[in-house]
C-alpha cells in the first residue's frame, strides 16, 4: 500500500466515522426516555464512531510521517 493510498484511506475513515457520529448523535437526542435499549445502542456505536476516527487519524498521522521521512531520504 503506497502512502498516498494510506492517507486516503485514512481520511476516508475519519469522514465515514463523523457520518456515523452525526448519525449516532441524531438518535440520541431524538430517543425517547422509554426507549433505554436504543439509547444505549446509539451511544455505542457512538463511541465506536469515535474510535473509527481516532484510529484513521493516527493512519494519516503516520502516512504523513512516512512521506516526510522519504522526502528527508531523497533530499
Amino acid at each position: 500500500m503506497s502512502s498516498i493510498s494510506a492517507f486516503q484511506s485514512g481520511v476516508a475513515g475519519i469522514q465515514s466515522g463523523m457520518y456515523g457520529a452525526a448519525q449516532s448523535s441524531a438518535k440520541i437526542a431524538s430517543a425517547d426516555s422509554g426507549s433505554s435499549e436504543q439509547l444505549t445502542k446509539a451511544l455505542v456505536e457512538l463511541d465506536a464512531n469515535a474510535r473509527q476516527v481516532e484510529a484513521s487519524a493516527k493512519v494519516v498521522k503516520a502516512s504523513n510521517e512516512m512521506v516526510g521521512s522519504i522526502l528527508d531520504i531523497k533530499v
